[in-house]
């Protein structure tokens, strides 16, 4: 009995050792852990022999099978990764595969230009909640409810007075609170409203921009919104600005930039006007800074919103902005 299980155990070791692919696993484990298999076949023979010998080769036998049962397990995980090479030579001398490296996506490329130039100016970066209080999103930006420029954002609400936020000018009422005038800052992030076309999607990005100080005026926010347009795009490309209403700005405007993917003569992504609006702006309301405990007699500032999509398309000539969100290697790869 002692002989049959050695010579089982060799047996089955030299068929593991041969085995190569996974359908011979299979019949391996059927022809020799199978409860019909040749271990448990040897196994039942053991009420035949000598009682006295019964627990010393019954214990020779499952010390032999749970033995190959592991070598049984080594050897698919090995042919299952592929990493067997048992059958093989291996030429440790070749040169690895080289290992393909990630990029930035264009959003986050872009986003990132757009913070450093308006840090060279002087701004401060804040960052806030994605899913922010309807008084942060609203009312402290002088829209009380029923107001009807709610309805200009297409909101997705959460509760009743949960929502995700629409813009990143809630950072605006956020810092205020806290802090005194001087303020220049600049807040990122993602922003969500129900809109979707090949010019807006329902997730989106956008950096809202404000100063408060003595003395500000609307020429200051042209100057710095010409000079970050100069350098954004390296170059002096035309723009407008278009009177227009926000109920946290007075006087309000759309800045408007020559439209590149056509050149000014229109296409589908300016809608046929040569031009392309890329940000909100305007002074800040008084009544605005009132509710942060600002004097309005005292301080001024100004405030814009600008999209990342929207000047990532401009600034590389992408007529589609679905483009970014499609996962498509050969679109992202070119960044």
């Amino acid at each position: 009995m002692e002989n049959e299980l050695q010579k089982l155990k060799q047996e089955a070791e030299e068929a593991l050792h041969a085995i190569s692919e996974i359908a011979h696993l299979e019949e391996f484990r059927v022809r020799f852990l199978g409860r019909k298999g040749l271990f448990s076949t040897t196994m039942r023979q053991l009420g035949q022999v000598a009682k006295e010998d019964r627990p010393r080769l019954g214990q020779l036998a499952n010390s032999i099978k749970k033995g190959i049962e592991e070598l049984f397990h080594d050897k698919k995980d090995a042919v299952e990764s592929g990493c067997d090479t048992t059958d093989r030579d291996v030429d440790l001398s070749l040169p690895g595969r080289a290992l393909s490296f990630g990029k930035l996506h264009p959003i986050t490329q872009v986003m990132e230009e757009i913070c450093a130039v308006f840090e060279g100016m002087g701004f401060a970066v804040a960052e806030g909640p994605d899913v922010e209080t309807d008084h942060y999103n609203f009312e402290a930006l002088n829209i009380p409810k029923h107001h009807p420029a709610r309805d200009m954002h297409d909101t997705f609400y959460v509760s009743e007075s949960i929502l995700l936020r629409t813009h990143t000018s809630p950072m605006q009422a956020r810092i205020m609170e806290n802090q005194e005038p001087p303020l220049r800052y600049i807040a990122p992030g993602k922003v969500y409203r129900c809109d979707s076309d090949i010019t807006h999607t329902p997730m989106f990005h956008q950096v809202e921009g404000f100063l408060v100080d003595r003395d500000v005026s609307f020429a200051d926010l042209k100057g710095v919104l010409t000079s970050f347009t100069r350098r954004m795009f390296e170059k002096d490309l035309p723009l407008r600005f278009r009177p227009s209403f926000f109920p946290f700005t007075e006087p309000s405007a759309e800045v408007d930039i020559a439209c590149v993917i056509c050149g000014g003569t229109g296409c589908r992504v300016c809608k046929r006007t040569g031009w392309l609006e890329i940000l909100g702006s305007g002074l800040i309301d008084p009544e605005v800074l009132k509710m942060v405990g600002y004097d309005p007699d005292e301080y001024s500032g100004f405030a814009f919103g600008l999209g990342v999509e929207r000047i990532a398309m401009l600034k590389y000539g992408i007529d589609d902005i679905r483009l970014y969100y499609e996962n498509d290697l050969r679109f992202l790869n070119q960044f």
